[in-house]
């Protein structure tokens, strides 16, 4: 064996390796933005319709429930194939939809649209600062995975259960949570990826929007409650 040859070999396969990892980076990135163009278009349409409003809280949850789990299972499905894609940015304009009713309700305050943009601002904020922090972190966060997943299907009761119950006090507490948890989220995707964990970015991606869908809606319905408060 010639003990030169390990070596370039080695460096040719850690530099194969670094080049699919910011691939799969960089193709995340640009499908979240590109993403964020139909979910806009749904909350518009809702909005405009007022389909979203015309549903009960109860009907609302079963579509919500039925159709977000639905799309999720059919993008699982397709994320090797060339309907990936579409049907990533189908279930984008569908949650866009979802969010509808409480945009709509956001924009009747005095300053709904102030609130909307500073929710705008502050998801991003945290988008960056994750991303940021997520290329500077150096241990493996992959301990975190199943933490994460148990806040998000408590939050997911509780909120669920909040649906009857009607509390301010537990929305505002919910809502706090999920900023906190999903924030966390983004971090632990994008490490994941740039890990070589997750190597399939229409799967990245859809992990970091739902995430960035959860901090947005948070942030707007915190800024709703004490928006409505101060008028």
């Amino acid at each position: 064996m010639n003990p030169l040859s390990s070596t370039p070999v080695s460096t040719y396969d850690d530099s194969s390796t670094a080049v699919q990892r910011n691939r799969v980076l960089r193709n995340t990135y640009w499908l979240l933005a590109l993403s964020m163009v139909p979910t806009v278009l749904g909350a518009w349409i809702g909005v405009s319709t007022g389909l979203s409003r015309a549903m009960s809280p109860g009907i609302g949850l079963v579509v919500f429930m039925v159709g977000a789990f639905g799309f999720m299972f059919a993008i699982e499905k397709t994320k090797n194939s060339a309907a990936g894609v579409p049907m990533l940015l189908a279930f984008t304009f569908f949650m866009g939809l979802m969010l509808s009713r409480l945009v709509g309700s956001v924009l009747g305050l005095a300053n709904g649209a102030n609130l909307i943009m500073t929710a705008f601002a502050g998801t991003g904020a945290i988008f960056l600062g994750m991303a940021s922090l997520s290329s500077v972190i150096k241990r493996d966060l992959s301990s975190m995975g199943k933490f994460l997943f148990i806040g998000a299907i408590m939050l997911l009761v509780a909120g669920i259960a909040n649906i009857f119950l009607q509390s301010s006090a537990l929305m505002i507490t919910l809502a706090v949570l999920a900023i906190g948890i999903f924030s966390a989220f983004i971090l632990y995707d994008l490490k994941r990826v740039q890990d070589g964990h997750e190597t399939n970015y229409i799967t990245a991606t859809l992990g970091v929007y739902l995430s960035l869908y959860n901090v947005f809606q948070s942030l707007l319905a915190l800024l709703g409650i004490f928006g409505s408060r101060d008028e």
